[in-house]
């Protein structure tokens, strides 16, 4: 990673990848284990070691925003949070931090739990809520209640945990339209600054995915899939959270800064197991099972097990898709400075023929998709594959 003498000036984000869950959802398919019987507080160990070698491999000086992420974060016990942050704060430049979130299940929070998240200046939390409808998160393997919700709120308001996001999942098994409105309704009376919202995707190796095989599990169609998004882009905008990237809504100033640095295709570290990182030109993954993950570290070598370094091309592509991900699109000036060429050169085939069929505009500062456009994202990404040289 040759380009890294001038990195330590420019800020890395990291994000922190706690694989542990109390229970496991039908739905997932992100790395994680069944809590009970496991080495946790050797694997807090193994990553905070992970995150002192890499940073003395690739010092930085600034860390605007970290993410603590999962499985969930939240099913360590108070002191093990209290272990996990301290190192946090130890080897990482925590003083420049802007946005620091921890990723929560309601129902996990306990008072003992938020003070010690309090105290180490964990400013932002993101709860993964899915559904407002009791019979639907048993469906879908979720152990929390809508009740859970509730007091959990409740229980933020009293400790003054302000900055609040909320997940939700759409199109699930079983959910009608009315069941969604409803769930939109009651996820909006909180007024929260932030919401997240995804439709239901089918990963292989989930119980979701095997239960669709043997035909046990019906979805909505299409059509009321994309009716469910709309009258939620719809209720959002009425709320004052206006949509700043296709599944993010916000009130102004209370974007997430933290997926900004990934929509930006900016370098951020990736700690833990099965964690990913961007450094330099280079994309690494890291060791998934537990075991695995932390035998190298016993060794002092960093669990990495597969680099990718991106040619110009790839870079370029994923700006694109993942700017274009976001409502305001992609900055002219900023293409032009990471990349040494003009934006409406390198696309000059493509984007008149999207400026005419309305999925796409350009101004003298930017190029963002119209939200036709975003409606369609994949087909119109794929546009701006390059080809190859």
């Amino acid at each position: 990673m040759k380009e890294l003498n001038n990195h330590h000036r420019r800020s890395t984000s990291a994000y922190i990848h706690i694989p542990f869950c109390e229970h496991i959802c039908y739905y997932c398919d992100f790395n994680k284990v069944f809590l009970e019987g496991q080495p946790v507080d050797e694997y807090i160990e193994s990553l905070l070691k992970e995150i002192r070698l890499t940073l003395e491999q690739y010092p930085t000086a600034i860390s605007e925003t970290i993410y603590i992420g999962g499985g969930t974060p939240t099913s360590l016990t108070a002191k093990q949070l209290d272990v996990l942050l301290t190192g946090v704060h130890r080897y990482l430049p925590t003083a420049t931090t802007k946005e620091f979130t921890v990723e929560a299940n309601p129902g996990d929070l306990t008072s003992e739990k938020l003070e010690v998240l309090k105290a180490h200046g964990v400013n932002r939390l993101s709860m993964g809520v899915q559904t407002f409808d009791d019979r639907l998160l048993k469906k879908i393997g979720r152990k929390h209640s809508v009740q859970d919700v509730y007091d959990t709120i409740k229980l933020l308001e009293k400790k003054q945990f302000d900055n609040v996001s909320i997940d939700l999942i759409y199109a699930l098994p079983g959910q009608t339209l009315e069941s969604f409105r409803d769930t939109l309704n009651q996820a909006l009376a909180f007024d929260l600054p932030h919401y997240s919202m995804y439709s239901l995707i089918l990963e292989n190796k989930t119980m979701f995915m095997n239960w669709i095989r043997q035909g046990r599990l019906e979805l909505p169609s299409q059509e009321i899939e994309t009716q469910m998004f709309a009258e939620a882009m719809e209720a959002m905008e009425k709320s004052g959270h206006h949509q700043y990237e296709i599944s993010n809504f916000a009130r102004p100033g209370k974007e997430s800064m933290h997926n900004l640095v990934y929509w930006n295709n900016e370098n951020y570290f990736g700690f833990g197991a099965g964690a990913s990182g961007y450094l330099g030109n280079q994309r690494y993954k890291n060791l998934g099972p537990i075991q695995h993950y932390m035998k190298p570290l016993k060794e002092n070598q960093r669990p990495i097990v597969e680099t990718e370094e991106l040619t110009l091309q790839n870079r370029i592509e994923e700006e694109m898709f993942l700017g274009l991900r976001k409502l305001e699109g992609v900055s002219l000036a900023n293409f032009k400075e990471k990349f040494k060429k003009e934006l409406t050169e390198v696309y000059a085939k493509i984007l008149p023929d999207l400026e005419a069929e309305g999925l796409a505009v350009v101004d003298e500062k930017r190029l963002r998709l119209t939200s036709k456009g975003l409606f369609v994202g994949n087909d119109v990404f794929e546009k701006f594959l390059l080809e190859k040289e």
